[in-house]
């Protein structure tokens, strides 16, 4: 069995450009984001292991928020989660998978969670 280490930024409510239709686009819509990034672990975490041993939560929170372009306008949510799966990559070799829910919060009309969940894998170099 190979270790793993996943980290997670759950429920993050973020302001996006995004949107087909007429009343979604030219205006911000609220999405709730949430991030697990899989990555290589560590032979061993001891009480004084440095940060640098692992993955920053806080660049999952970065990739979902001001990581995101303010300026430009994402038809899809399919592209908000394929952005913030790059931008991690990009940040760190030892990502080895991401996985993106978004859920559109402006279209829920009894509290349901309309959305999607997208999962990559690392490229192969």
């Amino acid at each position: 069995m190979n270790d793993s280490l996943i980290l997670e930024v759950a429920d993050l409510e973020v302001d996006v450009l995004t949107g087909i239709y007429s009343e979604e686009t030219g205006k911000p819509q609220p999405l709730r984001i949430t991030i697990q990034a899989r990555y290589d672990i560590a032979d061993r975490y001891d009480p004084d292991t440095p940060l640098e041993a692992s993955k920053n939560y806080m660049d999952l929170k970065f990739a979902a928020s001001e990581g995101l372009p303010k300026d430009v306008h994402f038809k899809l949510i399919e592209a908000v989660a394929d952005h913030i799966c790059e931008s991690l990559f990009v940040q760190d070799k030892r990502v080895q998978a991401i996985t993106v829910k978004i859920i559109k919060l402006a279209i829920a009309e009894a509290n349901e969670k309309i959305g999607i969940t997208m999962h990559r894998e690392r490229p192969a170099d």
